[in-house]
């Protein structure tokens, strides 16, 4: 498909720029795919719209502070790497900021020396797999010379780092955070479980995937970059128990329900496994494991718009969104939720 059938047009206002002062008081568009109705409601209400045999299914990874600043130790050039790719005994795949002074052999040093790091590759899409060098725990050391990384587009300096987590996030290893459960406060939380809504966590970790832009002109010459997954053996025995008594599942984000589907594709039930996923949902697409979808408002042409699209249709969620520019609803990481049921 052209990627332009997914462009829109988005005023920049309504990018979000910090989060709510609460959590789970941003905005909520509930869209109902069956009779196509859109409500708007406040994420603190979702409780309205879930069933006592719901299962709400969320990733539960956390941000690493993978922003390192250092310098070239041949010439103390400055450079910028944003770690993305666990690759394994100290090496990771990066992006790199000020690249052109970074090749093969180029050693970078960071803080006082604490940290130091080798490319040892460069690869045909401009990131670089480095070899880190440091004493102790790496994501100590990471703890105090890295910061956590922001996306492009959030222009202020964010006052509380910890809102860039989710409030369940335990697993560490992502490069960016999975923005719908943003909206979820504790309080909420145990308030859906009082009214028999049950949780279920599986780990995706986020990295090249959600800083490359879509820049073919046709979905099917995009590849996405693969991301390591896990879903555990009680996740897996719990979602096919929901799964034969019909019991609704729904992923709150889009990286979850890429989880989903992925380990679906492969046993067509879910399987405990830590594997990768490449996959690509667009227009087309039949999914197997989701009843809704909790999602924040997305970039244009981006694969997460092409992903809702595949859901609910691309005209339908141009309509949708259509309607939540001309209500201001606030886009991207820190923007308003949008509820498929």
């Amino acid at each position: 498909m052209d990627i332009r059938l997914f462009d829109f047009p988005l005023p920049p206002e309504l990018i979000a720029q910090s989060p709510t002062e609460k959590r789970d008081h941003s905005r909520l568009l509930v869209y109902h795919r069956h009779s196509k109705k859109i409500q708007h409601k406040m994420f603190y209400e979702i409780g309205e719209f879930l069933r006592p045999s719901d299962l709400l299914i969320r990733n539960n990874t956390k941000v690493i502070p993978a922003r390192l600043f250092g310098t070239k130790e041949a010439t103390n050039a400055s450079v910028e790497l944003l770690l993305l790719d666990d690759l394994g005994q100290g090496q990771y795949r990066c992006l790199v900021g000020n690249a052109k002074v970074v090749k093969e052999g180029t050693t970078l040093t960071f803080g006082q020396g604490e940290l130091k790091a080798t490319c040892l590759i460069v690869e045909t899409d401009g990131a670089r797999i480095f070899q880190f060098h440091f004493q102790g725990i790496f994501l100590e050391v990471l703890s105090h010379l890295g910061s956590v990384p922001l996306p492009p587009y959030i222009k202020q300096q964010l006052q509380d780092p910890d809102r860039y987590q989710t409030v369940y996030a335990t697993v560490p290893g992502s490069a960016a955070a999975p923005t719908a459960g943003f909206h979820f406060t504790e309080a909420l939380i145990q308030h859906l479980i009082q009214k028999g809504i049950g949780f279920v966590d599986v780990t995706l970790q986020i990295g090249l995937g959600t800083f490359k832009p879509v820049k073919v002109n046709h979905t099917e010459d995009h590849v996405m970059h693969e991301e390591r997954y896990e879903i555990n053996e009680q996740a897996s025995k719990t979602l096919n128990f929901a799964k034969t008594k019909q019991q609704r599942l729904i992923a709150v984000g889009t990286t979850a329900t890429r989880t989903l589907e992925a380990n679906w594709q492969k046993y067509g039930k879910f399987q405990p496994e830590k594997a990768k996923t490449n996959m690509f949902i667009t227009p087309g697409y039949t999914f197997h494991t989701i009843d809704g979808l909790i999602t924040n408002f997305h970039l244009p042409k981006s694969t997460l718009v092409m992903m809702v699209s595949a859901l609910i249709g691309r005209e339908e969620l141009l309509r949708v969104y259509a309607e939540a520019i001309q209500e201001k609803y606030r886009f991207f990481s820190f923007g308003d939720a949008m509820l498929v049921l």
